[in-house]
């Protein structure tokens, strides 16, 4: 069955570009295309698309549209999926937006939307309830706190580096040993080499360990995770 998704976006071009991109794949159905957060609301409302493909900044005040958009769907539509789609590789914006919950939500930049199979297969995984951040956003967070000779993180090894930023990017096991080119026993070993060196054992589902391991890399607390 085919994911149904609400474009939502200020610039009509764009808009169109999407709904295009999106189309020309076979198991993907633009159901909504809206240019503010109001518009989208309703659009959610009448057609229950199984996702919102959204802009980070809309109207009315070209701010934080899409992050807000994220949290009132959580209350109102809670089965509802949201790609948040930026310009800025900011963590900042990218832990707002899973303030409400991992479960369903997706952070990537724009650039992403330059490769339909990158941006149909982030629809589908939070349509299904996973979480998909963008590398280019995950990347910073672990160079930066791997410097920090009093982070945990300098004890583990460069491997181990590897496999928290597929972590983080929301990849399941089986995707994190497609792409190191490792079998998923070796993943599982890493994680769990990971998780104890860096206390998060306790965090078993693949979207809250997303968050939880932002969390980590952004400041250290993961008591919400």
């Amino acid at each position: 069955m085919a994911v149904s998704v609400a474009l939502a976006d200020d610039n009509l071009i764009v808009r169109e570009g999407l709904a295009q991109l999106l189309g020309r794949q076979p198991d993907i159905e633009v159901v909504a295309m809206c240019g503010d957060l109001d518009s989208v609301m309703d659009a959610v409302d009448d057609q229950q698309p199984d996702v919102v493909l959204t802009d980070i900044r809309m109207p009315p005040t070209h701010t934080d549209e899409g992050i807000r958009l994220a949290a009132l769907l959580r209350d109102r539509h809670p089965d509802v999926g949201v790609v948040v789609l930026s310009n800025y590789a900011e963590p900042g914006f990218a832990m707002a937006l899973l303030e409400s919950g991992s479960e369903g939500r997706a952070y990537l930049l724009k650039e992403r939307v330059q490769s339909p199979t990158q941006l149909a297969a982030a629809i589908h995984s939070v349509a299904a309830g996973g979480s998909v951040m963008d590398p280019k956003v995950v990347e910073p967070l672990v160079t930066a706190r791997a410097r920090n000779e009093d982070s945990p993180l300098a004890d583990l090894t460069t491997r181990e580096r590897e496999v928290l930023s597929e972590i983080a990017q929301g990849k399941s096991n089986a995707a994190i040993a497609e792409s190191l080119v490792l079998t998923k026993r070796a993943v599982e070993k890493h994680i769990n080499s990971i998780f104890l060196k860096l206390n998060l054992s306790e965090v078993e589902d693949v979207s809250k360990r997303v968050k939880a391991t932002l969390m980590y890399l952004s400041d250290g607390d993961v008591h919400a995770a």
